[in-house]
């Protein structure tokens, strides 16, 4: 069945529709709830802070350079002659015991110098010996001989006093005086004798002295063909072999001591200034000597070696301060020892300590006590930001001590505990709300650094 409407009621079919939105709307606005206003309230921003940590810090510092023996022994020949013997490990590389012979070298023609300068020095002593003989022989010539003369003169003075009386001839009177000074002449020989004796003595002397000083030089002349070892030691290029003919001044070898190693290590100038803290109550008194310096700068040392994944390390001694700065990269160069790194060989985890290894050398001095440390990061143009009880952003002026590694020693600004910003507060706005999260992580590592129970860069 079909509905038809008049085209008075149609007119009116939309108000209906009209009227039941009007009255929806009506009872949405009285059953729905109006909107809660809400306050404004300041935004707290996510900061992590530490707890700034107080510790003993150790000053240390790292330099690099190169191991290179202490002691070096370039041989050489010091007398020429025909090597006849070389020891049997006489290569390069190869270890020798202090006092070990290298080599001998033909000793026969030195030999016969020597025999030749005995045999011309026992004939001078003859001589000596003979002239004080001589002397001694003269001497006592002398003494019979003046006795001689005297009794000649008083002949003499009794020919001319008789001849002054008439009772001697003139003929008595001059063989009286020529007897008299034939005498005298024989006293004057032996005079004269007696006096060239200290001359000849000196030139005998002179000439023992110098037989003798050739003798003493053929006799070192061969002991130098012996060549022996002065101290344990390896062996680097080898130059000779048995049955060469050596020069005087030939090189022989090089050779390398085994009991020290050293590393020249090259440190910066301003981070090598942090091991020297207290420098001012180490007053040097003058030109000091080796051990007053090692009592000055009183630095514990530790040689590193990388090798791929191998880290090696060695306890050293601090050995001395180079004399110069090198002018490119304005280092000073501190050299370390290493005592006897062949006994403390690991195979596998310790190789020796070679010359020429490129090593790593730690440097420490004596430990600050009581120290305020913070991250480098955290220092600002000379300040840090904290946050205070409230948790409020503060900007805190700091005096710094020196810087190491990762973090900054502090001599004033903060004390022990203070809450300190390690991440960026960029834009920093003094007294902004702060929410801090603590990184225990970061202080811990900060501690381990400044306390040397990690490694430095």
């Amino acid at each position: 069945m079909r509905f038809t409407f008049s085209p008075r009621v149609r007119r009116w079919l939309f108000v209906p529709p009209v009227l039941l939105g009007i009255a929806f709307i009506v009872w949405l606005m009285l059953h729905t709830r109006q909107p809660e206003r809400i306050a404004s309230r300041e935004l707290a921003r996510v900061l992590r802070v530490i707890d700034a940590p107080q510790v003993d810090v150790v000053p240390r510092v790292l330099g690099y350079g190169t191991a290179a023996p202490a002691q070096v022994w370039r041989a050489v020949a010091e007398v020429e002659g025909r090597v006849i013997e070389v020891h049997p490990e006489l290569n390069s590389g190869a270890f020798l015991k202090e006092g070990d012979v290298v080599l001998k070298i033909d000793p026969r023609e030195f030999e016969l110098t020597a025999s030749q300068l005995e045999a011309e020095i026992a004939e001078v002593q003859a001589q000596l010996a003979e002239l004080d003989t001589q002397e001694e022989n003269d001497r006592a010539s002398m003494v019979i001989e003046e006795a001689a003369l005297k009794l000649t003169q008083t002949d003499l003075d009794r020919v001319r006093g008789a001849a002054e009386r008439g009772a001697a001839s003139p003929v008595e009177v001059r063989d009286r005086e020529r007897t008299y000074l034939a005498q005298k002449q024989k006293v004057q020989a032996l005079q004269n004798a007696l006096s060239l004796v200290p001359r000849q003595r000196t030139t005998l002397e002179a000439s023992l002295a110098v037989k003798k000083a050739r003798l003493e030089q053929a006799q070192l002349d061969v002991q130098k063909t012996i060549v022996q070892t002065p101290f344990d030691c390896r062996l680097g290029e080898v130059h000779i072999e048995e049955g060469q003919f050596l020069k005087a001044g030939e090189a022989l070898f090089d050779a390398d001591g085994v009991a020290v190693m050293e590393v020249d290590a090259q440190v910066s100038i301003d981070r090598a200034r942090a091991l020297l803290h207290d420098s001012p109550s180490r007053e040097l008194g003058g030109v000091p000597d080796m051990e007053r310096l090692r009592e000055i700068f009183d630095i514990a040392a530790t040689v590193r070696l990388h090798v791929g994944d191998l880290t090696a390390e060695w306890d050293a001694r601090f050995a001395r301060i180079r004399e110069h700065i090198d002018p490119v990269t304005r280092t000073i160069g501190v050299v370390v020892a290493v005592d006897r790194p062949y006994e403390q060989v690991i195979p596998g985890q310790r190789p020796p300590l070679l010359k020429g290894m490129f090593c790593e050398v730690e440097l420490r001095g004596d430990p600050l006590s009581g120290r305020i440390v913070v991250p480098r990061a955290a220092l600002h143009d000379g300040h840090v930001y904290v946050v205070d009880p409230e948790n409020r952003l503060r900007r805190r002026a700091v005096s710094v001590l020196f810087s190491q590694s990762d973090f900054i020693c502090l001599e004033g600004g903060l004390e022990p505990g203070d809450k300190v910003v390690v991440s960026d507060p960029r834009p920093a706005i003094e007294g902004m709300l702060v929410k801090p999260l603590a990184d225990d992580e970061l202080r811990s590592a900060l501690i381990a650094q400044a306390t040397a129970r990690t490694g430095a860069r």
